[in-house]
């Protein structure tokens, strides 16, 4: 199947589900999530900043910090197409509309961390494989930030009608370790 037409039919069905569909799936992913023994143990969160229709990740960042956790939230830099890692420390206090209207870090609060500190990056995506990979929204991003860290564990975030059998996948392509969807948890990695 083209990533056209897959990233066009995903965001028709995302686009279906009510607002408070939303809410309820996305809790339900969130405590799937915390319930993870490998999310427990983590130190360095890096989760992107939901928008829209996607998986709410906000209530995420802000109770895995009143956990205690570190928590980073990417800058995204066109040109190279990279992910920056800024560690915040106050949700409400420290993020503004950014590039593709997505909540970033404001200037005086972005705190660059490298990637290497990264347990857990939670990943945004359109589809989602049962083998981890995943259709995003075209720039790259995320695969270029997986391949300095080799050992931050992926977490692939999505509600289960964004599940596929399969996705196309190129040879830069790098899989998610698991999915969390708000019916279940699908691992990807063999661990």
């Amino acid at each position: 199947m083209d990533k056209k037409v897959l990233r066009k039919e995903m965001f028709k069905k995302r686009a279906n589900l009510s607002h408070e569909d939303i809410i309820e799936k996305s809790n339900t992913i969130q405590n799937k999530l915390f319930s993870l023994e490998r999310y427990r143990k983590s130190d360095f969160i890096f989760s992107f900043v939901s928008f829209k229709d996607e998986v709410d990740t906000h209530d995420i960042i802000k109770k895995s910090l009143s956990l205690g956790k570190r928590v980073g939230v990417p800058i995204t830099i066109p040109k190279g197409r990279q992910l920056i890692v800024s560690e915040i420390m106050d949700f409400d206090k420290e993020l503004e509309m950014g590039y593709y209207n997505i909540l970033s870090p404001k200037n005086e609060y972005i705190r660059e961390t490298s990637p290497k500190l990264v347990d857990i990056v939670l990943v945004p995506g359109l589809a989602f494989s049962p083998e981890g990979y995943r259709v995003g929204y075209g720039g790259g991003y995320y695969d270029r930030f997986f391949s300095i860290n080799r050992e931050m564990f992926k977490i692939g975030i999505c509600f289960e009608i964004q599940i596929t059998p399969q996705v196309p996948k190129g040879m830069y392509d790098i899989p998610v370790d698991c999915i969390i969807t708000e019916e279940r948890i699908i691992n990807c990695s063999g661990e």
